[in-house]
């Protein structure tokens, strides 16, 4: 069976998080997309939801983690080649989001990333296609 995945995060500032993603070249689904959550499309089978922080904060009994002090996951996005995995983090950057670890060059892998307007942890990676089975 092939799922699909919604990743669901939550933010301070809905339209400035959809317009910093757009920046990167995502599309959103405008069906599940109002003013108190947004469905950026990543793939066909691969979907954030971005959500409010008092939207997000009726789906769970637990605190919103504060992404200034703890990271809550690790979002790793592929990309088809090394200048896309560069372009897409200095995008990032320049639209409002923080460098978070140096770019890291293992030869069959390549990775670089940064943190979003809310401090979620996005990794941008490449891999050389011939050395994954």
């Amino acid at each position: 069976m092939s799922r699909e995945i919604f990743i669901n995060l939550p933010v301070r500032d809905l339209e400035k998080s959809k317009q910093f993603f757009a920046n990167l070249g995502f599309t959103f689904n405008a069906q599940f997309t109002d003013e108190k959550a947004a469905c950026m499309i990543v793939s066909d089978k691969a979907y954030v939801m971005l959500l409010t922080e008092p939207f997000f904060s009726g789906f769970t009994k637990n605190q919103i983690a504060d992404t200034s002090k703890a990271t809550e996951a690790l979002l790793a996005l592929s990309c088809t080649s090394k200048a896309e995995v560069d372009s897409m983090v200095r995008k990032a950057i320049d639209g409002g989001g923080r460098h978070a670890m140096d770019a890291n060059e293992m030869g069959f892998m390549y990775n670089w990333s940064f943190y979003d307007l809310d401090g979620h942890h996005w990794e941008v990676l490449w891999m050389d296609p011939a050395h994954v089975q």
